[in-house]
Formats: structure tokens, C-alpha cells, sequence
């Protein structure tokens, strides 16, 4: 154990003075705009954002990787530092597996451990993306959609596999992202090959047990540059339509192209009840999987504006159906600290998000009233949540300053020390 609950205690008591000062000032602020701080307090602490088993390892590009040492080298160890996190940020208490980056031969076992933690199993991940050094044939040219039937049922099986695996962890959803698609002008029959991956996941969605979700995850380009077979929300909404009630979509932050209209999107998903799992990163260009908040946080308050306005007015989708990851990929921080400013940031813009008044958001924008309504948003993006964020913590027994405890502790170098400076965690 890095650190306990006692630990944490006494910290948060030399912090809570300070902290308190500035809660009562804010909350001061909100009352005089008619805003109760209590019940935003309690949807803070009751949100959860799952951790995926990659990102507790740190991450690279084509060109390279610089591991920071500590790095968790079995499931058992990522459940441990997932576990680490969640005492930290009281926010973290679900790990996302992906196989065969995570393979064990005793999965009850890996359940237990991960239950005597505190953390439960979010969506599993299957990989059909890369070559494996026990599979028969190979991915090169596609997956789900690739045009020799051997290979589709290599893929295809797969994907049932993860799906016993996550039976077996407490999981209740399959994630697919598909790397397949064309570099070259000519290479695929378009049509062929999403008429393919349909097939494909129709057999896969057919196995798919009836508590769970096949969430459908898209993306624009890499690795392929030309084409990818499920390139948009469009595709992905297509497929899941054609499914089933329990398929549904995901949404990568990253997942876009410039400029995407990210918000309208969630808004579209959310109104039909097909939002099923969301990836929160950072993006300037594209797939950048930088943490989350640090580039546009307007951005991401405005989506999740949707979404609580969703909520708010009774649409399909409730927030608890979601499925939260945070997907990032850290060559530059330790990933300890990288998830806890993810966490912050997307916590930050939640509560944002929930401080505006939907009901008159909603007569402005009936009235036309377009400056308005602009204000209505900016005016609630513009106060400093911070000190509701650390109170969700702090009510959650975590840190109310979960970075400067993690280094004070110096928690990285005990992790180095056990697991030592060459550890390298499986995946990427």
C-alpha cells in the first residue's frame, strides 16, 4: 500500500481551513444567483470515471517511448494502481481491461483482488487492431471486414473470447474499435467491406449476453489514411441500428476531425438514446490523446452541457448508462498524475456544466435570444468550481489535493523501488 485512508485524513486536516475558506466564499457567489451548491456537491462525488489498463503505463508514439520506471507489469498491478488513484481522486473506481494486452490464467482470481481494492471492471476491450504472437492469421489488411472468411471468424472469435472474459471479471460491455480500412485509392470495395464488418458483428452481437452493451467506437483516419471501414458517428450509429437495442455508440474525443461539431454530435446520440460509452483526451489536430482539459476546456464544458441537458429534460440516454473512460496516451508525465488531471479536468467542466440554469437556457433560446443565452453559458464557465471538486473529494475520503499528496509521498519513487526503473506495463 502506497498510502491509507489515515494518511489521507491527516493531510486533508492541515488542508481544510483553506479549503473551507474558499468553499463558503463560493458558495456565497452561487446563493446570491439563486444556485444550491448541495446538490452539485453530490453529483460530483458520485461520478465515476474509469481507468483503462494502458494508461497506467507510460504511453509512446511510432517514433518512441521514454518509460518512467514503476510501471505496473501484471493486471493484478494495474488493479493495484487504479486502486491507488481512486484513494486519491475518490473518482476512479473502475479499470477497463484489454485483451490480449490483459490475458491471466485465473480470472476469478483477478476479480477477487480487484474486489478486495475497491474497483470493479468497466467495458473490456477487444483487439483486432495488431498481429499477436499466437493467432493464425494476420490483420493486415483488416479484421471484421477482411475479405477471407478464415480471418473474419479468427476475428470473430476473438471478440467472443473477450466476451467470456469479461463474464468472468463482472463486465457488462464489449468494446470494438476496428483499425480496418485502406491506404490506397482502390484497395477495398467500400461497400463489400461494411457490408463485411456488418455480418461480422451481427454474429459477435448474437453471442453478446443480455444484460450487456456492444459499444461501437469510431474513428476518421490511422491506422489506416485513406479509409477507415467505420470512419464517423454516422457509420457507427448505422451499425448499431441494424444490431440491436443493445448496441450501441462511443465517442472518442479524439475521434474527429478539426473543428467537428463534438457537442452537436453527443446531443444527436443522446436524443435517441444511442450514446452508450465515451473516451474523455485532450485534441488539437486529431487522435492526440492528451489529458483531458488542458487544451480546450470550453469544448468539453460545452459537452457536457448536452449532456446534463439531456438528463435534464428527460431524454433517452441517463448518465449512469454511460460508460466513462478517460483514453490517453502520456509519453511526457508520470500516468499516475496525468489520470488525476484528467480526472480534475473532466470533474471541473461537469460541475460547470451543472451550474447553469437549464430551464432559462431553454426560454432564451425559444426567445431567439442568442447574447443571451451565450451569457447564460459563459457566465457559468467563468466561476471557479475548484473548491466543489475538492469538496466532492474530500466528502469521498480522497485527497482535497491529490497531486501535491502524490508527491510529497513520493509516491512515484516507492513505485520504482518496488517494481523497479525498467518495468514496463503490457500494451502500449
Amino acid at each position: 500500500m502506497m498510502t491509507t485512508p489515515e494518511l489521507i485524513a491527516q493531510t486533508n486536516q492541515s488542508l481544510l481551513a483553506d479549503h473551507q475558506h474558499q468553499l463558503y466564499h463560493l458558495q456565497e457567489i452561487l446563493a446570491k444567483k439563486q444556485i444550491d451548491i448541495e446538490p452539485v456537491i453530490q453529483k460530483l462525488q458520485a461520478f465515476q470515471v474509469s481507468v483503462p489498463s494502458w494508461a497506467l503505463g507510460t504511453g509512446g508514439t511510432r517514433f518512441g517511448r521514454f518509460p518512467i520506471g514503476g510501471e505496473p507489469r501484471s493486471i493484478e498491478e494495474k488493479i493495484a494502481d487504479t486502486s491507488l488513484l481512486h484513494q486519491l481522486t475518490g473518482s476512479n473506481n473502475a479499470i477497463s481491461l484489454h485483451i490480449p494486452w490483459d490475458t491471466s490464467l485465473d480470472y476469478s482470481a483477478v476479480r477477487q483482488f480487484a474486489h478486495s481494492r475497491g474497483i470493479k471492471f468497466d467495458a473490456i476491450n477487444s483487439n483486432t487492431f495488431q498481429d499477436h504472437p499466437q493467432q493464425v492469421y494476420s490483420y493486415k489488411y483488416g479484421s471484421l471486414s477482411h475479405t477471407k472468411a478464415e480471418v473474419r471468424r479468427q476475428a470473430i472469435e476473438h471478440n467472443c473470447e473477450v466476451i467470456n472474459i469479461g463474464q468472468q471479471l463482472g463486465s457488462k460491455a464489449l468494446t470494438t474499435w476496428l483499425g480496418d480500412g485502406a491506404n490506397f485509392p482502390g484497395q477495398n470495395n467500400f461497400r463489400k467491406a461494411y457490408e463485411r464488418t456488418a455480418e461480422s458483428l451481427q454474429e459477435i452481437y448474437r453471442y453478446l449476453p443480455t444484460h450487456w452493451q456492444m459499444l461501437i467506437e469510431y474513428k476518421p483516419y490511422e491506422p489506416n489514411f485513406y479509409s477507415m471501414v467505420i470512419p464517423d458517428w454516422g457509420t457507427a450509429l448505422l451499425l448499431a441500428q441494424q444490431l440491436g437495442d443493445q448496441a450501441q455508440v462511443l465517442v472518442d474525443l479524439g475521434h474527429h476531425l478539426p473543428n467537428t461539431n463534438i457537442e452537436q454530435i453527443i446531443a444527436r446520440l443522446a436524443g435517441i438514446g444511442r450514446l452508450g460509452g465515451f473516451h474523455f483526451n485532450g485534441s488539437s489536430y486529431g487522435d492526440d490523446d492528451l489529458t483531458t482539459g488542458a487544451l480546450k476546456p470550453y469544448r468539453l464544458f460545452l459537452i457536457f452541457q448536452e449532456l446534463v441537458n439531456a438528463m435534464w429534460s428527460d431524454a433517452p440516454t441517463n448518465a449512469s448508462d454511460i460508460a466513462w473512460m478517460i483514453d490517453a496516451s502520456h509519453n511526457t508525465k508520470d500516468p499516475i498524475e496525468d489520470l488525476m488531471q484528467a480526472t480534475e479536468g473532466i470533474l471541473i467542466e461537469y460541475a460547470h456544466a451543472l451550474l447553469i440554469d437549464q430551464k432559462m437556457l431553454e426560454y432564451m433560446q425559444e426567445e431567439n435570444e442568442v447574447v443571451q443565452a451565450q451569457e447564460i453559458l459563459q457566465a457559468a464557465f467563468r466561476v471557479d468550481v475548484r473548491p466543489l471538486v475538492a469538496e466532492a473529494r474530500f466528502r469521498n475520503k480522497a485527497c482535497i489535493d491529490p497531486l501535491t499528496f502524490f508527491r510529497a509521498q513520493r509516491i512515484r519513487a516507492a513505485l520504482i523501488e518496488k517494481r523497479g526503473v525498467a518495468s514496463r506495463a503490457t500494451g502500449l
